[in-house]
């Protein structure tokens, strides 16, 4: 059997140089800059495409970076470190905004064709990634009155007689001819699911305007451009504490995966390793707006899940001296997988209370309330689905002690 490289993180491992951290930051606020750079010029003209990677760009720059002043804080300077940090969490935080309304409004409505028993459902295009692709369900109308949906293949649409230009989606009824919807077909949905559709539609597209706005607002604030200047610093020179050239990085990174180790220690697995937990909808159907009850820890482990992760980034690329960093391990592969599972609950998380907060829009049709109250359900059993998938993740790999 082959052995598996030496882990980083081991006490038996040697120690990893402040300079492993020097190089690590040094390189992300390069890539910060480059970042902002491209991001401005897609403002200026650029495809919409560009635009939205660039705004990845920055946003993955900005948590490496915030990620590394916070966890390796006793080796930097101290003020320096404080006020930089949540600057850089505050500038990543708003520029997802944007992008979480954009993919919650996509995976509601996928959800909502899914439901309302149209015989075939669209792949979802976020599976590449990591969102998951909904598994198939029988049939049955999201209406009131929750009546079953005809039987048989539906009429066929427009450009579906070439299903070879795109892969093939999972039908529920074997007679349907396979086929791929790029968007949801409003056409196969009731009357209940087409309004619900339409109401997420509307007030997520307005949210996502907001965040827009709000995100180019930010970039042109003096704030911004403070935390830019910054960056510009800390491309060329980070700023050390005294006497910490010569320390070691292994106990910053063993203190972000203990308080990891705590918090997960402290979430109710035993409740999650059942596929189905009927006690996490106990709230489902209260009228109290605040987030649900049972997400709040689970946010948090996914954070501090994230600050795992790229703590052990930086210690791999000191492993093995600057020009080559220690490839990944089977725990960073697994820890990988475990925060999947960790944003899939987020998602399910916000797009549940999405379609909660939609379902108190005043004057509404009953069936529209009742579809909406259906998509909620839904989306927290795919909550239960991904807090299950981390449950087996976590206790498989053994990755609390690892």
């Amino acid at each position: 059997m082959a052995q598996r490289p030496p882990d980083p993180t081991h006490p038996a491992a040697g120690a990893v140089p402040a300079a492993a951290l020097e190089r690590h930051l040094r390189s992300w606020a390069t890539e910060f800059l480059r970042a902002l750079r491209a991001h401005r010029e897609a403002g200026a003209g650029a495809a919409p495409e560009e635009s939205a990677e660039a705004a990845r760009a920055l946003r993955r720059s900005a948590r490496r970076l915030s990620a590394g002043l916070h966890t390796f804080q006793p080796l930097l300077d101290r003020d320096w470190a404080q006020a930089l940090s949540p600057e850089l969490a505050w500038v990543s935080g708003t520029l997802a905004v944007e992008h979480g309304c954009t993919a919650r409004l996509e995976r509601l409505l996928l959800a909502l064709h899914r439901l309302s028993g149209a015989p075939v459902f669209p792949v979802q295009a976020a599976t590449a990634s990591g969102a998951p692709t909904a598994p198939a369900v029988p049939a049955r109308s999201v209406a009131a009155g929750g009546s079953p949906a005809p039987a048989g293949p539906a009429p066929a649409r427009p450009g579906a007689d070439a299903p070879a230009r795109s892969r093939t989606a999972t039908t529920t009824t074997p007679a349907t001819p396979p086929a791929v919807l790029t968007a949801p077909d409003r056409g196969h949905l009731t009357v209940g699911a087409a309004k619900a559709g339409a109401l997420l539609d509307r007030q997520l597209t307005l949210a996502r305007t907001r965040a827009h706005s709000t995100a180019l607002q930010a970039l042109r604030s003096s704030r911004f451009h403070a935390v830019a200047d910054q960056v510009a610093v800390l491309a060329s020179e980070v700023p050390l504490a005294p006497g910490a050239a010569h320390a070691d990085l292994r106990p910053p990174a063993a203190a972000a995966r203990d308080r990891l180790t705590d918090a997960v220690a402290a979430l109710p697995l035993v409740t999650a390793g059942s596929p189905y937990n009927a006690a996490a909808l106990i709230h489902g159907l209260s009228p109290d707006p605040a987030p649900h009850p049972q997400d709040v820890p689970w946010h948090q482990v996914r954070l501090l899940l994230r600050l795992h992760r790229y703590a052990r980034e930086v210690l791999r690329s000191g492993a093995d001296g600057p020009t080559r960093a220690a490839a990944p391990s089977a725990v960073d592969a697994a820890l990988r997988t475990a925060g999947e599972a960790l944003d899939r609950h987020r998602d399910a998380s916000e797009a549940a209370a999405a379609a909660a907060q939609a379902a108190r829009t005043p004057r509404i049709a009953p069936a529209t309330a009742y579809a909406l109250g259906v998509l909620h359900a839904d989306q927290r059993h795919e909550v239960e689905a991904a807090r299950y998938a981390f449950q087996r993740c976590w206790h498989k790999e053994d990755l609390g002690t690892s």
